[in-house]
């Protein structure tokens, strides 16, 4: 597309000259000239044509003068619109003031053609440098507006009624994720999935931003659509499912570590799966904090083939179960310091015998805030505690 350049001159045989010097460019299309004779007519043209991209304007003139026009083409507000100003040679004074007032360059008269091509081309080359910035800009802002809907969109699939059952006496929990950037790969999930089981998964899938939330979306509406139905089976047979499932077409080679399990709210029996994820903490009545066993298990979308076997731990009335992902334990503050597992532990050990799930996850996150500080958040932070009471 063609350089439309505004001339302004009063000497009329200024558009001769100019259509003569540049017939080469305007027969191929690089440069286009509109002609006008003093401020007034090219504020008129201004007005006509939205395409101009550069002025060449005198800076004397009867009517209307280029020092006048200048100050009128700042009204426009086009930062994309640059002019370079015509002067005399010894007319330093007006072109002085020019440039105070915007003008991007300036040449003399009698004007050298060959230093007007040069003028022309650097001026064209700013602009197009300052339309190239603007729609980085733009698509910055496009894409932020798209992040703001996304995390939307990802938090509200996640649960935030609470207190999580307001009607229950035999079991509280409370759960939050934190992402790094504006969406996140973490995920949790919880439900009843019968009035005698509670489900629920704390999980972290391998990579960040939008790609690692599109991935938890998948993860957590396939777990929910096994577990949250009337047919739901044994929970390997379940989980074996949801991996065969993600490790289709997973060209991404994501995967998802996850911890899950099904509470039973009348014996405090947990069966759950460890499916490579970092180790809970149990809170025992006594004020103990017990960090469980690891007992192996692979991550979720690696092995299609990979038998999950389940384990149970038990959980007495008063006793609480502490979960969340990596980014808890590996949340760095500027020093380099991490916070770490025994930090957490002696963190919530007060609230061990009696702290409400809310209280206990408020506390950590106030402190891993308060520890990262001014440093960057380096991954999801996702919490969730469950207290059983025992049954009702």
């Amino acid at each position: 597309m063609a350089i439309k350049i505004l001339s302004v001159d009063d000497e009329l045989d200024m558009e001769m000259l100019i259509q003569q010097r540049f017939r080469r460019q305007i027969r191929d299309k690089r440069f286009e000239f509109v002609f006008a004779h003093n401020g007034t007519e090219a504020l008129e043209k201004l007005s006509e044509d939205k395409g101009i991209d550069m002025i060449l304007s005198d800076i004397n003139m009867p009517g209307m003068d280029g020092l006048t026009f200048l100050s009128k083409i700042n009204d426009l507000s086009n930062p994309l619109l640059k002019a370079v100003m015509v002067s005399a040679y010894g007319d330093m004074e007006n072109i002085r003031t020019a440039m105070n007032r915007g003008a991007f360059d300036f040449i003399t008269k009698p004007i050298n053609f060959e230093d007007l091509e040069i003028t022309i081309n650097k001026t064209i080359e700013h602009i197009e440098m300052l339309v190239q910035l603007q729609k980085g800009r733009d698509q910055y802002i496009a894409i932020q507006k798209d992040l703001q809907i996304a995390n939307g969109i990802q938090q509200s699939m996640l649960p935030k009624k609470f207190p999580a059952f307001p009607n229950r006496t035999d079991v509280d929990l409370h759960a939050f994720l934190e992402p790094a950037k504006t969406v996140g790969g973490d995920l949790f999930d919880f439900f009843l999935m019968d009035d005698g089981r509670l489900f629920f998964i704390v999980g972290d899938v391998s990579d960040k931003g939008i790609p690692a939330a599109l991935f938890m979306a998948i993860t957590k509406a396939i777990f929910k659509s096994h577990f949250a139905n009337e047919t739901c089976g044994d929970i390997c047979d379940e989980v074996r499912q949801v991996n065969k499932f993600l490790c289709q077409d997973n060209s991404s080679f994501m995967f998802v570590t996850a911890f899950l399990g099904i509470l039973n709210l009348k014996t405090g029996e947990i069966e759950y799966i460890d499916a490579g994820h970092e180790p809970p903490l149990i809170l025992r009545k006594d004020g103990a904090v017990e960090v469980m066993k690891k007992k192996g298990g692979l991550a979720l979308a690696i092995d299609d083939m990979f038998e999950y076997t389940s384990h149970t731990v038990m959980l007495n009335p008063g006793d609480a179960l502490f979960l969340y992902t990596d980014g808890a334990t590996d949340a760095n503050n500027i020093l380099g310091q991490r916070f770490g597992l025994e930090r957490i532990q002696r963190l919530i050990a007060p609230l061990a015998i009696a702290g409400k799930p809310q209280e206990i996850n408020d506390l950590f996150y106030k402190e891993v805030k308060e520890f990262i500080g001014d440093f960057a958040q380096f991954d999801d932070i996702t919490v969730m505690t469950i207290r059983y009471n025992g049954p009702a």
